[in-house]
């Protein structure tokens, strides 16, 4: 009953952020969800995929947690709590830091300013180490082979839109600038030297 209160509390508060920071911006006229608007191409395919990955393995991670799917050992469920609570925290900070700034998909139209301090002095891309933590750590408490397939399905998508679309999105728009934070920021977590 515990893996169960850990995960959905997670996918709760990881969820609430992003509704609640959506319906905050909507509300300043921005709009958030930039998830393949204004994109063709590989570009769309990608954000269009990410998204469906991202909604499929949110459903299949809830009927996993409702029908306890997994008998892991207790030490690989304490880990995946540790992850999705973790990647939680990850998220809603990444949020924070980002302000009015942060939007889901990149967004040709709107002037953003580049994030590099905060939480982004060791991760280029927490937000989505954050999704990863939370899918990866719902896996390990409730494992199953189709929220195995899933997780690894949205976890590829989130690095393709990373590594496709906003590296090249990020270098377009802030140039000389992205590229030194790159330089001194890894992709995932850590500061390089």
């Amino acid at each position: 009953m515990e893996w169960k209160l850990i995960s959905i509390a997670s996918l709760i508060v990881f969820y609430g952020c992003y509704f609640v920071k959506m319906f905050c911006q909507k509300r300043q006229g921005i709009q958030t969800d930039q998830i393949g608007k204004d994109k063709v191409g590989f570009e769309k395919f990608v954000e269009v995929t990410m998204k469906i990955a991202a909604i499929l393995v949110f459903i299949a991670g809830l009927v996993s947690i409702f029908i306890e799917t997994s008998h892991s050992f207790t030490v690989v469920r304490i880990m995946g709590a540790i992850m999705s609570v973790g990647g939680t925290i990850l998220f809603i900070v990444s949020v924070w830091t980002m302000r009015d700034s942060w939007r889901a998909g990149v967004s040709k139209t709107d002037k953003t300013e580049l994030v590099t301090n905060g939480i982004y002095q060791i991760s280029r891309n927490p937000a989505f180490l954050g999704f990863d933590l939370l899918y990866i750590g719902t896996l390990l408490m409730f494992f199953n082979w189709i929220l195995c397939s899933l997780t690894i399905f949205a976890v590829l998508m989130y690095h393709l839109q990373i590594v496709n679309v906003e590296e090249d999105f990020l270098l377009a728009t802030f140039g000389n600038e992205y590229q030194q934070y790159k330089k001194k920021v890894c992709r995932y977590i850590g500061r390089k030297r």
